[in-house]
């Protein structure tokens, strides 16, 4: 795929260039946090130069066409002062740091949309004393930066999104636990949008929403199916990590996409109400944290009334609290598509007494909401080794009374240093999910009662067989096949009785 000058190989090859440039200065997993907001900058000024060129063609020169924006901003998107312009600061060499921490801030006051999203990064801080990053080491950054254009025909609009991928892609071991909380891989994500079936004019959701990727592809799947659009999407989303917030609003921002995004806990503060309860989107869009714990009396005490379905174990995960939060803010006939640890579908299950998630889980199947569930390979996510299964909520269920599982756990590529979809695993699952398909050892459709049976086990891998000799099946499996079992040996044991007591015998 191209972007204009910058090819996918061009485009990683100048990233590591600009993350080698730094190395040493700083932590690589924090390269990202000076590397994302430069490149935003520098396509913020490549597209305003873009724009002053097609105006001074209308009114003959740059320069007549710079006065006239700086008096009328109505004329232009935003509006970048002169001495703010990337070619301008690059150019100094002492006090660099200082001199573009001001740029930057004077920018987010001369454009309100820019506030708390160009101006969130200090290129002066010091740390114990220390610069945190010198002034040579920004300067070198800019240079490598300025390399190649980033204006409006030269990169598609996705270049900030690719970039915080391929750098997340590049540190991921680096960066640890904390990496996958922000960004799901470009191909799940598309997967995920794909399923998610956006139409025009419709209110998406993301109470998660990292760097924003998903509500991003969400518009972009509807540009894809629908060439003119009168109505666009409204992009809603929250994010707790005030960074990756920011990192959402350029996101949108380099998208030409109107977003509203909120910064804050969304489990513990919801930052879309509507009077006593949480406002409510057509469709909803997630991969949140996996196997997150939050107090008791978070769920307990809500005042919203989004946990109706049960209380998540504290103690466990709270992958059914992400869930019925995410239920809770579905219009009456809406959708949601959320990616979640594979636990969320058979914790609980085969086991003896009570369980919270397989009680929760229970409700939703028996109310039938769940629509699909879809097991991914391992080793996709950036902060995971292990798979992930998107489960598909629908109120508006076009097959009633049915289940439609895929095992799409051998539908990657392997890539360095994580896995990755393909085109053609993507395309065979929407094919099966849309077509309402079974296919041998890949999909299966089940019925309410058949999950029952199975104590509302969902995993594919329950009822899909790969038919390969080294997998193992899970415990959870295991657990309810020996249930099974031992029901049908007390059914056995019973009748045999009934027949011996009938003879006369006495057991």
């Amino acid at each position: 795929m191209w972007f204009g000058e910058l090819d996918i190989s061009t485009l990683e090859n100048w990233l590591w260039e600009a993350a080698c440039s730094i190395r040493g200065a700083i932590d690589a997993p924090k390269y990202k946090d000076y590397i994302i907001p430069l490149i935003f900058y520098k396509r913020l000024c490549d597209v305003y130069e873009d724009e002053i060129k097609k105006l001074a063609k209308e009114f003959g020169s740059e320069e007549v066409a710079k006065r006239l924006v700086s008096q009328d901003r109505k004329l232009i998107r935003f509006y970048i002062p002169e001495d703010c312009l990337w070619e301008n600061v690059k150019k100094i060499t002492t006090g660099i740091g200082e001199k573009l921490t001001e740029a930057l801030r004077k920018i987010a006051k001369e454009n309100p949309k820019l506030q708390g999203v160009i101006d969130i990064v200090d290129f002066n801080a010091t740390q114990a004393g220390q610069r945190i990053i010198s002034d040579e080491d920004i300067h070198r950054l800019m240079q490598i930066l300025s390399k190649y254009r980033l204006g409006l025909e030269d990169v598609e609009p996705d270049i900030l999104g690719r970039a915080y991928e391929y750098l997340l892609r590049k540190f991921a071991e680096g960066s640890g636990q904390s990496a996958g909380e922000f960004y799901t891989p470009r191909e799940v994500g598309l997967l995920m949008a794909y399923l998610l079936a956006p139409e025009e004019g419709e209110e998406i959701y993301d109470p998660a929403c990292g760097s924003g990727g998903l509500l991003i592809k969400a518009q972009l799947v509807l540009r894809e199916k629908k060439k003119e659009i009168k109505k666009p999407l409204k992009l809603y989303g929250q994010e707790r990590n005030p960074f990756t917030y920011a990192m959402a609003k350029m996101n949108a921002f380099v998208h030409d996409m109107d977003a509203d995004i909120q910064v804050g806990d969304t489990i513990r503060n919801p930052q879309f109400i509507e009077g006593s309860r949480v406002k409510q989107f057509d469709k909803v869009i997630a991969n949140p944290m996996w196997n997150q714990k939050f107090p008791q009396e978070v769920f307990e005490n809500d005042p919203y009334n989004r946990f109706s379905f049960g209380i998540p174990p504290s103690s466990q995960s709270s992958d059914w609290g992400w869930i019925q939060h995410m239920f809770a803010s579905l219009k009456e006939n809406g959708k949601l598509v959320i990616v979640i640890d594979t636990g969320a579908v058979t914790r609980g299950s085969g086991s003896s007494g009570t369980d919270r998630e397989k009680e929760i889980r229970k409700k939703f199947v028996e109310q039938d909401f769940i629509e699909a569930v879809i097991l991914l390979t391992d080793n996709l996510f950036y902060n995971t080794t292990a798979p992930g299964n998107i489960i598909v909520i629908n109120k508006a269920k076009k097959h009633k009374g049915e289940i439609l599982l895929i095992n799409a756990s051998k539908e990657f590529a392997k890539g360095r240093p994580k896995n990755y979809l393909t085109e053609e695993g993507i395309n065979k699952i929407l094919d099966v999910y849309f077509g309402w398909k079974e296919i041998e050892g890949f999909s299966k459709i089940i019925t309410i009662e058949e999950a029952r049976r199975n104590d509302y086990n969902l995993s594919p891998s329950r009822y899909i067989s790969l038919n390969e000799k080294e997998e193992l099946k899970p415990i959870e499996d295991i657990l309810i096949e020996l249930g099974e079992v031992e029901e049908e040996r007390q059914k056995v044991d019973s009748e045999l009785r009934e027949i011996l007591s009938k003879l006369g015998f006495e057991i």
